[in-house]
């Protein structure tokens, strides 16, 4: 009976909460804790931080039931007070500053892995670049992820089976050769096999603060199993099956991070397919199971817009799955093609 009284006000909290406060909470909590003999329990919500902050508490007017009245409250030390016009105004000022700051800094480590990955290209080639970054940031006080424990983060990500298709090798295998050397970077550890020129380029970065970044190269023996690309062929291949695993393999890693450190804000992903050539891009694709083609309906884009995906570290598998794939799909439908993971 104490359960099923907990579970009523948890749902009929959740319920209020969607109903009366706007911008809407995505990242509440909720926790029963109940007394060792059962017969007391308390809900105990946790609101973070709000990167959208103010928000407004709607409800009806003391004198008027029919006319929807709305305050906005904040916290003064341990007890809650209500703005005035002049807070409000500073407060959507301080919104849009964060938001601001917040794309610059996505767009900022997403120049970052193309000045790293592009110049290092073998050949012509393509690559699926993957960014994650928090709302909120994990201060610099914040434990970092340890050296030990980063090898063994990107083995957790791999091995999360989000797709059908499980026997595409995904970036995240294609770097077993380099997880026992995880280097430093800029409050980072990164791995990378550009330097070993052999097997599938791949290069990846977890940053102490949360953010995640993962490329690869997705022309890669896209065609032709001796990785030798036709010469009469002017397009840069795309492996469309390397994409979507990559894609799987971006937000399964990103999740990991954001679990392990801790991170209690929603986590965007910007995922892109990028060339440093100006040639059309061309998809490769895999018919009646093996078949390796380029399909004749498939339009050839010379660039790609960027997919983004939200992501919240309760995330259960099927939402991520469902992430990984509307990732996928909005990448391939610019060149024509619907995919499956």
């Amino acid at each position: 009976m104490v359960k099923k009284a907990a579970d009523n006000n948890l749902a009929e909290s959740a319920q209020w909460i969607r109903n009366h406060v706007q911008p809407y909470l995505p990242d509440l909590t909720f926790t029963t804790l109940t007394s060792p003999d059962g017969a007391l329990s308390f809900l105990v919500i946790d609101i973070p931080a709000s990167p959208m902050a103010p928000h407004h508490v709607y409800g009806t007017a003391a004198k008027d039931k029919d006319q929807q009245a709305a305050v906005v409250p904040y916290r003064d030390a341990d007890h809650t007070a209500w703005m005035v016009e002049h807070q409000i105004e500073r407060a959507y000022r301080d919104r849009l500053t964060r938001t601001y700051h917040a794309q610059e800094e996505a767009d900022r480590l997403l120049a970052h892995a193309l000045e790293n990955v592009l110049p290092e290209q073998a050949e012509p080639s393509a690559w699926l670049v993957a960014v994650a970054r928090p709302e909120r940031l994990l201060p610099r006080s914040a434990p970092s992820l340890a050296r030990e424990k980063a090898p063994d983060l990107s083995a957790s990500a791999r091995s999360q089976r989000l797709a059908r298709n499980s026997s595409v090798v995904g970036p995240l295998t294609g770097l077993d050769i380099a997880l026992s050397n995880p280097r430093p970077g800029l409050r980072s550890w990164v791995f990378s096999t550009l330097l070993l020129r052999m097997g599938r380029e791949i290069y990846t970065e977890l940053h102490h603060n949360g953010s995640t970044v993962l490329a690869a190269n997705v022309s890669w023996k896209a065609l032709r199993g001796d990785g030798v690309a036709d010469p009469a062929l002017k397009d840069i291949l795309v492996d469309a099956d390397v994409v979507g695993a990559g894609c799987r393999d971006a937000l399964a890693l990103a999740l990991e991070l954001a679990r392990r450190l801790g991170v209690d804000s929603t986590v965007h992903v910007t995922t892109v397919i990028v060339t440093a050539q100006p040639a059309p891009l061309a998809p490769v694709v895999t018919e009646y199971g093996s078949f390796r083609t380029i399909p004749d309906h498939a339009r050839r884009p010379r660039r790609i817009q960027p997919a983004t995906a939200l992501l919240n570290p309760a995330d259960e598998d099927d939402h991520l799955r469902a992430s990984a794939q509307e990732t996928f799909t909005d990448l391939m439908h610019q060149f024509g093609i619907t995919p499956y993971l």
